[in-house]
């Protein structure tokens, strides 16, 4: 097998691969001969069938075997020698003509072309010198927290003002929509309970029974969404004759020890501590969404090596893909921000050159310091993914059960997140002091790239 570099600029490299034909007739002829030392065929003693008649029976499927391990070989050994790590999968293209075999005389040729990783050194990130912001939750916004507890354990009463429904209320309505005048499938319901803002029925359904009372009939107009998961309502028009049957609101007294029992605490002292512990827990994870952003940052400005293209375009791809569906959106004008699509391509391009620049190099430091993640950290990934569904809890987990392979979804993050503590207990930290109100302000625009 002779192996040609044809090309090294940069991170790109090709190759010449020619496999002399009498080298893959051999192959060949040997796994013709092992397959036919245990084959029987009729008319020939065990093993004794002629080369002639394996050629025509098993010729051609064995030529493919030794074919993919050839090209496969020669490419490894290319990539190998020159001590390259692909960035990804190599393009293989043949220059010999295979349309009818693999002739039995004319050499193997084919090119390899290879983007290959980068050398990357990382920085001493003990020189790394990053501010870590820290607030402490205030009484106000401890009494707030528990004030909206308080509000969500109020038991429902019937409205005894005399006002219309608001958004907070909850209404107990009967309901029938039709389209076209016909009654559909699911559209009809009697008793049913609604809270007003919830945003749990079809857009623009709630708005309408805003001012409402109990014993009113309305009709409410709506139009089903484009992308609504029955097919056939989808962006059909529809009319719902609605009947107001009770108007209810919330109704929360003084938050005291009686409530916090109703909502699962010894007393109303336990339950503001554990609100306690749950702000400062929030302003944390605020906290070091900040820092990893400026973390991230230095380590962009620090860093220089250059990119495999192939894996910048595959990350803008994808990033691209996600913006052309919401400019198609009226989230167009928030997304677009006055720019034409050739400034927003420009814009995700260098994002996904961060991306990429980053996903290296973290990838490297875990690579050198021998940051791993352990089956217990999916493990615990998984149960924090089941948390995000009350009420779902054992679909989840029946569903990695099933799809094991699923957990490998978690990998990147729960290693990203690792190296990221290494390196911040190397960095020198310096904490300050500020106000919840600063700490948020200074997240702004962190948490969408995070």
């Amino acid at each position: 097998m002779q192996i040609t570099e044809t090309l090294a600029d940069g991170l790109k490299h090709d190759f010449r691969v020619v496999v002399p034909a009498e080298d893959l007739r051999s192959e060949i002829d040997s796994k013709l001969a092992e397959y036919g030392a245990n084959l029987r065929l009729p008319g020939f003693r065990p093993g004794r069938a002629p080369m002639k008649i394996l050629r025509q029976r098993f010729g051609r499927a064995v030529e493919g075997e030794i074919l993919e391990a050839t090209i496969n070989r020669g490419t490894q050994q290319a990539i190998e020698d020159r001590g390259l790590k692909p960035a990804v999968m190599p393009q293989i293209d043949m220059v010999s003509d295979l349309e009818n075999g693999l002739p039995a005389d004319v050499d193997l040729e084919y090119t390899i072309s290879v983007e290959a990783l980068p050398e990357i050194e990382p920085i001493d990130f003990g020189a790394l010198e990053l501010e870590r912001l820290e607030a402490e939750p205030t009484d106000e916004t401890v009494e707030e927290e528990i004030g909206l507890i308080a509000s969500a354990a109020a038991d429902l009463v019937p409205v005894e003002e005399d006002r219309g429904a608001a958004t907070g209320d909850t209404l107990t309505i009967d309901f029938e929509g039709k389209i076209d005048d016909e009654a559909f499938a699911g559209g009809a319901a009697e008793d049913y309970e609604i809270e007003l803002g919830t945003g749990e029925f079809i857009p623009g359904f709630e708005d309408q029974l805003v001012g409402v009372r109990a014993g009113e009939a309305r009709n409410v107009e709506v139009v089903f969404p484009e992308d609504y998961n029955a097919a056939h309502l989808a962006g059909k028009t529809a009319v719902f004759s609605v009947e107001v049957k009770q108007v209810q609101e919330r109704r929360a007294g003084e938050p005291d020890d009686e409530m916090a029992k109703q909502v699962g605490y010894d007393d109303l002292e336990s339950l503001r501590q554990d609100v306690v512990e749950r702000v400062k827990g929030h302003y944390a994870n605020v906290s070091r969404m900040i820092v990893k952003r400026h973390l991230f940052d230095r380590l962009e400005e620090m860093h220089d090596f250059p990119l495999p293209e192939s894996m910048v375009a595959q990350e803008f791809e994808s990033i691209w893909g996600e913006i052309e569906k919401r400019l198609e959106t009226p989230d167009d004008d928030e997304v677009r921000e006055g720019k034409t699509d050739e400034e927003l391509r420009d814009e995700y391009r260098k994002v996904a050159e961060r991306r990429i620049r980053l996903g290296l190099l973290l990838a490297e430091v875990g690579r050198q310091n021998n940051i791993e993640v352990a089956q217990e950290d999916l493990q615990r990934a998984m149960f924090s993914q089941m948390q995000r569904f009350p009420g779902q809890e054992q679909v989840v987990l029946d569903f990695y059960r099933k799809n094991p392979s699923a957990l490998s979804q978690f990998e990147g993050p729960i290693l990203e997140n690792k190296v990221v503590d290494f390196i911040l207990e190397l960095a020198q930290i310096t904490a300050r002091e500020v106000t919840a109100e600063e700490l948020i302000a200074a997240s702004e625009g962190v948490s969408e790239e995070e």
